[in-house]
């Protein structure tokens, strides 16, 4: 027969009781999320940048940012305007590791001098010729780029073997009519870059996928809103110029966030074994691009050009003041 606990017994088991229970379960960390790239990622056009010590122009109005905040993810904001793929090997992927879960990558259009090619084409004809800038950029991309892509995805999974990545693209920036008095760009000269930029997404999105990462192409998404449209989600010709005919604010969130949000969900992949990796590119120093420049039709070099195509420059500038 067992004997009845006595009082003090009772008293006894009460004060043991916290000594013995189990103790609770640790509430699992955050996914951590990598957003490594150019300013299309960083958040170069949204007016209002991060104080973080850098000059890479992060902002909390980036996408990136955005998605973080709403999925309560651990963010390592890396991405940095005018990053080339040299930049983000030698200065971004040291946020990768087996730990991290999530990555956006928004590289390349540095590498094809997208600047430089945008400067050029917003000029008036006599003064620089947008065709053999386009079609540099275009060699560039088809012969050069893909394999510096390779290389850069390999790295991006050697170091996050367990990570969704997705590579995002870029926008169309125009859509025929150019409605800033500081540039000159023609129809056709927008059509030219809206081809270039779709051939870069084309070879970017191809990289990504023998890669196996997933690839959020932007372009339908922005249909309407390109720059000069109402509303646009890109900027034109702004102030700072360095803002120039990248996504504002609304452009993150409406234009670029829906398109990488849904392929930012579920369990990375299972690291892979005995895949073939491209040869690595040699290390490059972490160079960043200039952004866009505005034209400026009163230079010297302006003044012979037009002389050279017998062009009165004063009437012309009263007309384009």
């Amino acid at each position: 027969m067992r004997r009845p606990l006595t009082t003090a017994g009772l008293v006894l088991g009460l004060l043991l009781s916290p000594l013995t229970a189990a103790p609770p379960a640790r509430a699992a960390a955050p996914p951590v999320y990598a957003a490594l790239g150019d300013s299309y990622a960083s958040g170069v056009g949204t007016g209002r940048y991060l104080d973080d010590g850098s000059d890479c122009q992060r902002s909390s109005y980036a996408y990136p940012a955005l998605l973080a905040k709403a999925r309560g993810w651990t963010l390592r904001f890396r991405a940095c305007s005018g990053a080339t793929i040299a930049h983000v090997r030698a200065s971004q992927l040291a946020a990768l590791s087996s730990r991290t879960r999530f990555v956006t990558l928004s590289v390349g259009g540095n590498d094809a001098g997208f600047a430089g090619v945008l400067t050029t084409c917003a000029t008036p004809w006599w003064l620089l010729d947008c065709d053999p800038a386009v079609a540099r950029a275009r060699a560039f991309i088809r012969d050069t780029l893909p394999a510096r892509l390779r290389a850069l995805y390999a790295e991006v999974r050697s170091r996050a073997p367990r990570a969704r990545v997705v590579v995002v693209g870029y926008p169309r920036v125009f859509q025929g009519t150019d409605c800033d008095l500081g540039t000159w760009f023609t129809r056709a000269e927008q059509q030219q870059l809206n081809a270039t930029g779709d051939l870069l997404n084309a070879r970017i999105a191809a990289a990504a996928r023998a890669a196996g990462f997933a690839f959020a192409d932007p372009s339908k998404r922005f249909g309407g809103h390109a720059v000069c449209d109402d509303p646009a989600w890109l900027n034109g010709l702004s102030v700072p110029v360095g803002e120039s005919y990248h996504p504002n604010r609304a452009g993150h969130a409406s234009g670029l966030l829906p398109v990488v949000r849904p392929l930012l969900r579920g369990p990375g992949p299972a690291a892979r074994t005995g895949v073939a990796s491209p040869a690595p590119l040699a290390r490059t120093a972490g160079t960043r691009v200039a952004p866009f420049r505005k034209p400026d039709p009163r230079t010297k070099q302006a003044r012979r050009a037009a002389r050279r195509h017998g062009i009165d420059l004063e009437a012309w500038l009263r007309r384009h003041p």
